[in-house]
C-alpha cells in the first residue's frame, strides 16, 4: 500500500489542495443553506404553516446528511478531483431552479430544496481528499481546517436576506449559483488527488457492508451525533432559546448565535491541531466533561451575563473542538481506502443529530414551561459520551495502535 509518506509532496502543494477544498466546502455548505434566512419570507407569502416552514428547512439538511453515506463512498473510488466540480457542477442546478421558479409553491420550493440537499454531501468528499493528502501526525489540523468550512451557512445567514432586500428573491440564488459554477471550474483545473491514493477495488454495496461492520463507523457516528449534533441543535434553536427564555429581540439573540457559530468554527481545526499534539480520544474526554459542565450551569438558568454567556460561549468552543476530534479519531481508525465511506456514515450521524434536540427542547418547554429539564438531559448524555470515550473509544484506539 502506498502514501503520500511514500512520495514526497511540498508543504505549499498540500497547503493549496487544503484550501481549494476547504473553499468548495464552505461555496456547497453556503448554497446548502441558501432556504433557511428565507423561511420567513416563503412563511408570509405562500401563507405556510409553522410545521410547513419547518419542513421546508429540513429537508435539505437531511438529504445532505444522509446523502453523504453515497458520496463519500463514491469518494473513495473516484477521488475528491472528480467528486468536487461534480457536486459543485449539480448543485447549480436546484440553486437556479430555486431561484428562477421553484420558489413560487410549497410542492416547488420542497422539490428544489430535496436536490439542494446536494451541496451538503460535499463533506464526505473533501475528508477523504484532505486525509490522503497529509500524513497521520498532522490529519487532525488539516481536517480541522477544512472542517471550518461549516462557516459557509454563516455567509448564508448574513448574506441572503439582505441581497433579497438590495434586489429580487432570484438575486442571492444567481450569485451562488455563479461561484458555484466558478469553483468548478477551479476545482476542475487544479484540484489533484494525492499521490498513491488508495483506490478500494470492491463493488460499492460490499465496501458500504464491510465499511458498516468497522468499529469505528459506529464509535464516531455517536460521538459527532453529539458533538456536531449539538453545534447544529443550538445554531438553530439559540435564536428561540434566548427570545423566549431571557426576552431578547430578534435582531440580538441572532447577533448572539453568530457569535456562537463563529467560535465553534473557530475551534474545530484547534480541537484537530490538540487531537494531534495530545490524541483524539484525550480532546473528546475533555471536550465531552465540559459539555456536561455547561450544560448543567446552564440547566439552573442563571442570568445571561455573565455566567449564561460563558456557559454558552464555553459549549460552543468544546463543540466545535469535538467536531474536529472526531474526524482526527477518523483519520486514524478508518482503513485508507474506506475513509470516505466511514465519514459519509459520521457525517450522516452529525448532521440528523441536530435534529433531536430542538425537538426535544421544543416539545419540553412548551409542556413545561421551562428549559431545563431539556438542558438537564444534554448534561447526563454528554456524561454519557464522556464515559464512552474513555472506555470504548480508548479501547479501540489502543488495540489498534498495537496492531
Amino acid at each position: 500500500m502506498t502514501s503520500t509518506q511514500d512520495h514526497p509532496v511540498k508543504t505549499g502543494r498540500r497547503m493549496l489542495m487544503l484550501g481549494l477544498a476547504t473553499a468548495g466546502f464552505a461555496i456547497n455548505f453556503w448554497a446548502w443553506a441558501l432556504l433557511s434566512p428565507l423561511g420567513p419570507l416563503f412563511k408570509d407569502s405562500l401563507k405556510l404553516t409553522a410545521f410547513q416552514q419547518a419542513l421546508l428547512v429540513a429537508v435539505p439538511v437531511v438529504v445532505g446528511s444522509l446523502g453523504r453515506i453515497p458520496v463519500g463512498a463514491l469518494t473513495d473510488r473516484f477521488g475528491g478531483r472528480v467528486m468536487f466540480p461534480v457536486i459543485s457542477g449539480l448543485t447549480i442546478v436546484p440553486v437556479l431552479f430555486l431561484g428562477l421558479a421553484g420558489h413560487s409553491s410549497l410542492a416547488a420550493l420542497l422539490i428544489g430544496g430535496f436536490f439542494l440537499g446536494l451541496g451538503g454531501t460535499s463533506f464526505a468528499v473533501g475528508v477523504p481528499f484532505v486525509n490522503a493528502w497529509f500524513p497521520p501526525e498532522r490529519r487532525g489540523l488539516a481536517i480541522g481546517v477544512f472542517g471550518a468550512g461549516m462557516g459557509g451557512t454563516a455567509i448564508s445567514a448574513l448574506t441572503t436576506v439582505p441581497l433579497v432586500k438590495a434586489g429580487a428573491v432570484v438575486t442571492p440564488f444567481i450569485i451562488t449559483a455563479v461561484v458555484l459554477a466558478l469553483y468548478a471550474v477551479v476545482a476542475a483545473v487544479f484540484l489533484r488527488d494525492a499521490p498513491g491514493r488508495t483506490v478500494p477495488a470492491e463493488p460499492l454495496s460490499r465496501r458500504m457492508r464491510d465499511t458498516l461492520r468497522l468499529p469505528v463507523t459506529w464509535q464516531a457516528s455517536a460521538l459527532y451525533a453529539i458533538a456536531f449534533g449539538g453545534y447544529v441543535a443550538f445554531s438553530v434553536y439559540l435564536p428561540a432559546y434566548l427570545k423566549t427564555g431571557y426576552g431578547l429581540a430578534q435582531t440580538d439573540a441572532a447577533n448572539r448565535m453568530a457569535g456562537f457559530v463563529l467560535f465553534a468554527v473557530v475551534m474545530r481545526p484547534i480541537g484537530g491541531w490538540l487531537s494531534d499534539r495530545f490524541g483524539p480520544v484525550r480532546v473528546l474526554g475533555g471536550v465531552f466533561a465540559v459539555v456536561t459542565v455547561s450544560a448543567a450551569v446552564q440547566a439552573f438558568g442563571p442570568g445571561l451575563m455573565p455566567l449564561g454567556t460563558a456557559a454558552f460561549l464555553t459549549m460552543a468552543a468544546a463543540l466545535g473542538a469535538g467536531s474536529g476530534a472526531v474526524f482526527a479519531l477518523v483519520a486514524l481508525l478508518a482503513p485508507a481506502n474506506k475513509v470516505g465511506s466511514v465519514t459519509g456514515v459520521v457525517g450522516a450521524a452529525g448532521g440528523l443529530g441536530g435534529f433531536i434536540p430542538p425537538l426535544v427542547m421544543g416539545a419540553l418547554y412548551g409542556e413545561l414551561g421551562s428549559y431545563a429539564l431539556g438542558l438537564a438531559a444534554l448534561a447526563l448524555v454528554a456524561a454519557g459520551a464522556f464515559t464512552f470515550t474513555a472506555t470504548v473509544a480508548r479501547r479501540s484506539l489502543h488495540q489498534h495502535q498495537r496492531v
